[in-house]
């Protein structure tokens, strides 16, 4: 979301920031409706003036015996007041008309961020770890689930269709794992505070976060008008919405363990097998609200908080920035982490981790105000994944896997697992 009266001032800007992201250029178009939003309100503060003047006009006509023109006068009054209670209709027109240009935009790219179309012009930054090598011909997760017996796509198939799997016995017991795992290292080491938040939301909600209302064809809809979270950065962001709050209070660092819900509309014929593309799947989440001027150093200390998880589980990965083409809409600059898979001898998205700048905090109406000033400024907001739970459990399975399809737990999960070592078939 952005201010009209900044689109007006950095007009050449706007369009090159859109521009980068392959959009035409849009701020006339934006100038244009808010102009004739600007001319119509001045044209109904100069009735109100008027109808104003013609009241004392009205008393000195009849003071004055003036009856004829008392009636015109009158008469004026009526047909303005007529035009003042349409007017307001409207200006909500154009209210309405502005706002819904202005929700359809995309946020304007950092100048770091890497130029491109698609996925194929991002940039790596670094690679991270060893990629392990293994004297036999590497599984893929879904086949050693499967032999193990403990991951069943068929007959969660019978239930809920395809995109989702029944985990059991000690693989459940490992995701579940994982998820607690990143959870108390977010919150014990990383200073995040842990939150329960709801997995519903309304629609003011996801339009504060950008979902909506471009994207509603990606999420899961109720029958009495509320969203499953396709993150919880939607509620977690949301917390601070319409709200003021201190410099003091900033930054704030908020994390939740919760389950993910998308339709993966726009994925037909993607990683149809296995867990990489689910319609359910649980996900840490990283948010945190602070200053304009300390957003851009907390989208390396986030970044580097989702690497810790895969350092700690000794997984190799790399870190992309992403290209303005690939970006998501409300983001300024993102980096993608991608964990080593070796049962598909790829790199693959376990996190995204974005900052926003004011964008969401606009369409939230999420202040806080500067210390020693009176006036208020819009926070700025950065979200990441920290990590995607079911695409860690990916990866622990496909990197810790043995020749005679048990897998290895790592060491940090230990704690988490009862003793439990190794998991093997029954």
């Amino acid at each position: 979301m952005f201010d009209p009266k900044w689109i007006r001032e950095n007009a050449a800007e706007f369009d090159r920031g859109l521009a980068r992201r392959g959009v035409e250029p849009m701020a006339a178009m934006v100038i244009a409706l808010d102009d004739a939003r600007r001319e119509h309100i001045q044209k109904l503060q100069d009735a109100q003036a008027r109808r104003n003047s013609i009241s004392k006009e009205i008393g000195r006509a009849i003071a004055n015996g003036q009856n004829d023109l008392a009636a015109q006068l009158k008469a004026e009054v009526a047909e303005i007041k007529e035009f003042v209670q349409t007017g307001a209709d409207v200006e909500r027109q154009h209210d309405t008309a502005l706002r819904d240009l202005l929700a359809g935009i995309a946020n304007i790219p950092l100048d770091e961020a890497p130029d491109g179309a698609g996925e194929e012009d991002n940039v790596e930054v670094r690679r991270v770890g060893e990629v392990p090598a293994f004297d036999f011909e590497p599984k893929q997760h879904f086949e050693l689930g499967e032999q193990l017996g403990m991951m069943d796509f068929d007959l969660a198939a019978k239930m809920s269709g395809a995109r989702f799997v029944v985990n059991q016995g000690q693989l459940a017991r490992l995701e579940r794992a994982l998820g607690q795992f990143m959870l108390d290292l977010q919150t014990t080491e990383h200073g995040y505070r842990e939150v329960n938040p709801p997995l519903l939301v309304r629609d003011n909600a996801l339009f504060g976060t950008g979902q909506l209302p471009k994207f509603g064809e990606d999420l899961f809809a109720t029958t009495d008008g509320r969203w499953l979270i396709p993150t919880a950065e939607v509620p977690l962001t949301n917390m601070v919405r319409e709200s003021i709050l201190d410099e003091s209070d900033l930054p704030l660092r908020i994390t939740a363990l919760t389950p993910c819900f998308r339709s993966e509309a726009g994925s037909a014929g993607k990683d149809t097998r296995g867990m990489i593309r689910q319609h359910q799947f649980w996900k840490v989440e990283m948010v945190t609200i602070t200053t304009p001027e300390a957003a851009r150093g907390e989208l390396d200390r986030m970044t580097g908080c989702a690497e810790e998880v895969l350092k700690r589980l000794g997984l190799a990965y790399r870190v992309l920035a992403l290209c303005t083409g690939d970006m998501g809409v409300s983001s300024r600059l993102t980096f993608d982490i991608e964990v080593w898979l070796p049962g598909q001898n790829t790199y693959r998205e376990i996190s995204s981790c974005s900052v926003c700048g004011d964008y969401q905090a606009r369409r939230m109406s999420a202040r806080y105000r500067p210390q020693d000033s009176k006036k208020t400024e819009f926070v700025h907001t950065l979200n990441g994944s920290g990590l995607a739970v079911g695409r860690a459990l990916v990866a622990v399975m496909e990197n810790y896997q043995n020749a005679d399809g048990s897998i290895t737990i790592p060491e940090v999960l230990l704690p988490y697992m009862g003793g439990l070592q190794k998991i093997e078939a029954k």
